[in-house]
């Protein structure tokens, strides 16, 4: 099983990075880390297909069998780069693929807006968005930038149901 965690926020340093790559890492997944791989501005034209950023992201896309969505929560809602990277994939990319939504909030109120757009987002591109879902809110992290056994006991129970929806195979 191919899994791709797409680590949707533009700050390379942060709590968003650092949930989507412990999330890579108990999935042993590829992450795909937009601080990183930097894709220009969507824009809709032909030229923007041969940029060597958008091949590789649309190379993995298609060759991925389940992905991970990470997203910090900015004014209620995911972050532009999430958006903008999705805007480069399309139904193909995402047809019949389980994909898993988590947000990261800088408050104790926040995340449920960001991984409500990604839903919506994600039924646009026909994934199979999993009805379970988790928040990660400040407390959950330590001061080293870890997460805290609690929480990760959380992100644990759901992987475990991330996995129970893959398809049987023979």
């Amino acid at each position: 099983m191919n899994i791709t965690v797409i680590s949707g926020t533009p700050r390379k340093q942060g709590r968003t990075r650092q949930a989507a790559t412990k999330v890579a890492e108990k999935l042993q997944a590829s992450l795909i880390d937009l601080s990183e791989d930097q894709l220009p501005l969507f824009d809709g034209t032909k030229q923007q297909e041969h940029h060597p950023a958008v091949m590789k992201f649309k190379k993995t896309a298609a060759e991925t069998d389940a992905f991970v969505w990470v997203s910090p929560e900015y004014h209620n809602g995911m972050s532009g780069a999430l958006k903008n990277a999705l805007e480069f994939l399309d139904g193909s990319h995402f047809k019949g693929k389980t994909t898993l939504l988590f947000s990261v909030c800088g408050g104790g109120k926040g995340g449920i807006n960001a991984v409500n757009q990604m839903r919506t987002v994600g039924r646009g591109l026909y994934a199979m968005i999993l009805p379970q879902q988790m928040v990660f809110d400040p407390e959950d992290f330590d001061a080293e930038g870890g997460i805290k056994k609690g929480t990760e006991d959380r992100l644990d129970s759901v992987l475990a149901e991330f996995h129970q929806s893959f398809p049987v195979t023979n």
